[in-house]
């Protein structure tokens, strides 16, 4: 059963709030960036990560003497919600910030910390993450890419799929079996190491979206050395390091919000038309946003506790429901208001309409698809 807290912002994280929408205004009003939709994922902008890391906002929860501002989860989810409402292009420095940062202060060690996690807070290094593999489904622990000892490290032979940015990236985490497949255990023997992309043997193919830019990629491992010292935790508990790892990725406002800039321009440009009628359609999107927001926010108040054995039912549903909505926005607008979706049109809406359509296929399927996430929540309800 699910016990999520509810969450009530203090006066000092509603001016937090303030602050940050005022700053993006003013950004947006010199033309820093150009809004859109699914800007977490596809807005890469390395001048505008070092803009936010000037700001101290990457890395806000991280301890001071990393960078960090050490400020709570509240306050993060707060910053992301302002970011992914205006459509700003913080894909460059994002998984560094949402998973790669938290993944070293529970299992890196002293000297991975103090090398990587200051060149994050400034925007200045980038992760990407490896996971998925050709032929492995959505079943990670099928992984084939493997690990063998050698003096002084590991070489890296295999090959990951649907990375993220690894092109723009400068390391990717990547999931890997260091001890033989075991068909009853199948868990085991998985370890993560840190994989600089730049490394000799590291081969990196685009794979690009419908709407023609790059952002996933193949990336192909041939003999690649990775020293001792660049391994994440305990060699054999990738598998449980990575379960943590996901609940960072499962559960942002990022898994509600990607159509935010669309909701948000559709009941404007209905009020334009006095679209009495249309306002009303659009009203209960904002209803069942507000329910899943408070889901979300529920899961971000239970990590801010430290809780994260009860965090993985509810992020898994965040991810599923939330996306799902996500995907909903452009069929929903549609029936609403005429729109001529043109990712060069002048309309913001019909923009936006042709970014939501274009990139929802893939809301459903990254970070774990559907089927995979209800196999999370059952196996979860019936273990309880």
């Amino acid at each position: 059963m699910l016990h999520l807290p509810t969450v009530q912002f203090t006066e000092e994280q509603e001016q937090f709030r303030v602050e940050v929408r005022a700053f993006l205004q003013d950004e947006l009003a010199k033309g820093t960036f150009t809004p859109k939709c699914d800007s977490w994922l596809s807005g890469d902008d390395p001048e505008f990560s070092r803009l936010i890391g000037q700001q101290g906002w990457i890395g806000l929860t991280w301890p001071k003497k990393y960078g960090g501002q050490e400020r709570s989860t509240i306050d993060r989810y707060i910053l992301t919600e302002e970011f992914l409402a205006v459509g700003a292009p913080v894909a460059a420095h994002w998984f560094a910030d949402r998973q790669t940062g938290p993944l070293l202060l529970r299992y890196g060690s002293e000297e991975q910390r103090e090398f990587f996690l200051p060149q994050i807070v400034k925007g200045e290094c980038y992760f990407g993450i490896g996971l998925s593999e050709p032929n492995s489904g959505s079943d990670l622990a099928s992984v084939t890419t493997r690990a063998e000892k050698v003096e002084g490290g590991w070489i890296v032979n295999g090959q990951k799929i649907w990375t993220s940015n690894a092109h723009l990236c400068h390391y990717m985490v990547t999931l890997v079996r260091t001890s033989p497949f075991d068909g009853k255990n199948k868990h085991a023997g998985l370890s993560q190491l840190i994989i600089d992309l730049q490394a000799q043997g590291v081969t990196i193919v685009p794979i690009k979206y419908l709407t023609g830019e790059h952002h996933y990629n193949e990336v192909f491992f041939d003999n690649v050395f990775v020293p001792d010292n660049m391994v994440v935790g305990e060699i054999g508990n990738g598998w449980a390091q990575g379960l943590a790892e996901l609940a960072f990725e499962r559960s942002g406002p990022e898994r509600i919000l990607s159509t935010f800039p669309l909701i948000d321009e559709l009941i404007q440009e209905l009020k334009r038309q006095n679209n009495s009628q249309g306002l009303t359609q659009a009203s209960k999107i904002v209803a069942r946003l507000w329910s899943l927001r408070n889901l979300s926010i529920g899961v971000a108040q239970l990590l801010e506790s430290g809780n994260s054995e009860d965090v993985s039912i509810p992020a898994a549903l965040v991810k599923a429901l939330g996306t799902k909505f996500e995907q909903s926005i452009p069929e929903i607008t549609r029936l609403i208001i005429q729109t001529y979706p043109s990712l060069d049109a002048d309309r913001k809406i019909d923009r936006f309409m042709a970014q939501s359509i274009l990139h929802a296929p893939g809301f459903t399927i990254r970070g774990g698809t559907s089927e995979v996430l209800y196999g999370v929540v059952a196996k979860g309800v019936v273990a309880q």
